[in-house]
Formats: C-alpha cells, structure tokens, sequence
C-alpha cells in the first residue's frame, strides 16, 4: 500500500532553512535575515513571501522626533520596560535607523553601543539599520524588517528614525502608535507645535526633564494640543462615552533617559493607546493600511527595476545615448522617445497625453 503522506523534502533549501530558524526564534538567523534584505540579496524576496504568509502583525511603536531630542538615549528604557510589562517571554525588537554611511551606505551607528547601562536582556533584540536614503527618516525596507522580528517571535517592535521634521511622517507607514520626543532648549516652541508629526502623535515626551525650562515646553506642548476645537475638552489618553465612539487624546510626559525617570509612565500611555486601538478598530484599519502601502512601494521598485533592466537592453536606448553625447539631441527629447519605446500602450489603457 502506498503511502499518501508527502515526505518531507531531504535538502530544504537555504531560504527554507533560514525560515525555520527565523520562526525558532534564533537571534542569528535573525540578524541575516535582516542583512539579506536590507543588501537586496536574490534570494530575500523568497524569504519574504514565506514570512508574510505565516507571520502574525507585531505591535509596531515608532519613536520618532528632532535631532538631539534624545530618542537613543529614550529607547533602551522603553524596551526594558515594556519587555517587563508583558509575559515572560514577551520580546521586544528595537531597529534603530541611523544615517548611512556615505562610503559603505551601512549605519554609521552601532547596535552594539547603544545599550551599555544595564546586563543584556535576552529578550530584547536591538539592530541598527542603515536610513539608505528612505523617507521620512526611516530605511526603504523597514516595514519588511518589522516583519521579519515578528517571525522571530518579538511581539513588539520599535523602530526609531533618524529624527523626523515638520513633514516627515514616514513612520505612519508602519507604526500603530507614534510617540513624539521633544525636549527643552531645541529651537522655538512656535516650529514644534506647528510640526507635521505633532498632528499624527499618539504619545509626547518631554525628555531631559531635569533641566529647569521643562515645565514651560510641557504646557506649551499641553496647550498647543487643545488649540483644535474637538480637542479641547478631551481628557490626556482614552476618552469613552456611553454609547458613543471612543477618542484619544495624546498625553505629554515627562522623562530623563539620563536617570530614568518617567519611562513606566510612558509605557502605561502606550499599553492604553494599543488598548484603544483594539476597541476602536483602529488596529485592523492600520493593518491593512500598511499592507496596502508596502504593496504600492514594492511594486514601484519592481516596475523600475525591471525597467532599468529593459533600458540596459535596448539598442534604442544606447543610440539615443550616444546622439545625446554628440550634441544631436536634447536629453528631454531623447528620454521621452525612449519612454514611447519601451511602454506599449494597448487599446484600452489610456494614451499618454
């Protein structure tokens, strides 16, 4: 009698031995993964699609804010605290994106010293990744790193950009909840209430609390929030009515990352906003958000990727280069017959104008 049970396969390939060891949760499978993706490596698209299809969506807490605000410092307080907040064996990723390196493009920061006060804590998994040129001070791979810490088993990710302006707000692309770093003595109060990122904020810590100009940034903070209408009767953190739909008001918070002080509360405002998330429905909406703009962005790389491809292939392109190097075309002119050469417009797609 034969048996019907498939066998399992006697040479799994690298991609599949790597992806098992993602999901046994191994920190140094882990770490390659990440590295596979963030060089563009052949075979971490392979990866990836095996890893979204069996990994469930981690909480992702985006840290994010001004240069020198201290978010670096902030980071490895929040992650033990949160880690200590949960079950045991809650685990806590942390990727740290730093500027690039203009030489090897990696981070020019190290994971390695970034958390140096306290004994390592096995649950907690700190990288730092490489900005590459992303937007909004995050790296252009972040939200397929966010998924690989979760195959890894950490249940929470935060991710810390390189430090957000007025109109940064990249972190929304992958964050459920945003938390804002200001602190005292940085520019004008006026530029930081009217920051892009103040809008979008779930959380907002004055850091270096300890300096004596902290209580005014505090209330300037405070009072810029009530400035909007639906907003100036709401109470800090959850606001539920009977019957009626529930709000957020973002709370301020004061922290020392230098003593430590101020991060358990912290931690309390960002456990009741993922709270708050759940009950709303927010949660699922912000979900399918992110999926949708990671299959957008994806989808732009392989379109110009593929269009290079064809670029460096077509005897039409290396001709038009060359009349272009002679001074017999323009560089506009030569680049639009190239489009019209390589794009074929079917009957039903709309011609370009």
């Amino acid at each position: 009698m034969v048996n019907a049970t498939p066998l399992a396969d006697p040479c799994p390939s690298e991609v599949d031995r790597l992806h098992a060891d993602l999901r046994a949760g191994r920190r140094r499978a882990l770490a390659r993964a990440i590295s596979w993706v963030e060089n563009a490596e052949p075979k971490a698209d392979a990866l990836l699609e095996r890893v979204y299809g069996s990994t469930p969506r981690p909480w992702v807490v985006g840290v994010t804010g001004v240069g020198g605000a201290g978010k670096s410092s902030l980071v490895p307080h929040l992650a033990r605290c949160l880690a200590a907040m949960g079950a045991p064996s809650r685990k806590i990723a942390v990727l740290a994106v730093d500027p690039s390196s203009p030489v090897t493009g990696g981070a020019l920061l190290g994971d390695r010293i970034r958390d140096t006060a306290s004994p390592a804590d096995d649950r907690i998994y700190f990288r730092s990744v490489a900005s590459r040129g992303g937007p909004g001070g995050l790296s252009t791979c972040i939200a397929d790193l966010v998924r690989l810490a979760a195959a890894a088993g950490h249940e929470v990710v935060i991710i810390e950009t390189v430090g957000a302006g007025q109109s940064e707000l990249g972190i929304l692309e992958v964050a459920h909840t945003v938390l804002l770093v200001h602190a005292p003595g940085l520019g004008d109060d006026v530029q930081a209430q009217k920051a892009g990122i103040m809008e979008v904020a779930d959380v907002m810590v004055v850091n270096k609390a300890d300096r004596p100009d902290s209580e005014d940034a505090i209330a300037s903070l405070r009072q810029a929030l009530r400035l909007s209408e639906h907003r100036a009767h709401l109470a800090d953190g959850l606001n539920a009515a009977d019957g009626g739909p529930l709000a957020w008001q973002p709370p301020v918070l004061p922290t020392s990352a230098l003593r430590g002080t101020g991060v358990d509360d912290v931690c309390l405002r960002l456990q009741e906003h993922r709270e708050f998330l759940r009950r709303s429905g927010r949660w699922t909406e912000l979900d399918s958000a992110h999926d949708l703009r990671r299959m957008q962005t994806f989808l732009m790389q392989t379109l110009q990727q593929r269009l290079q491809q064809r670029v460096a292939q077509s005897v039409t392109a290396t001709h038009l280069r060359q009349e272009v190097a002679r001074g017999q075309m323009n560089p506009l002119t030569a680049a639009r017959h190239l489009a019209d050469a390589l794009c074929l417009w079917t009957a039903q797609d709309p011609q370009p104008a």
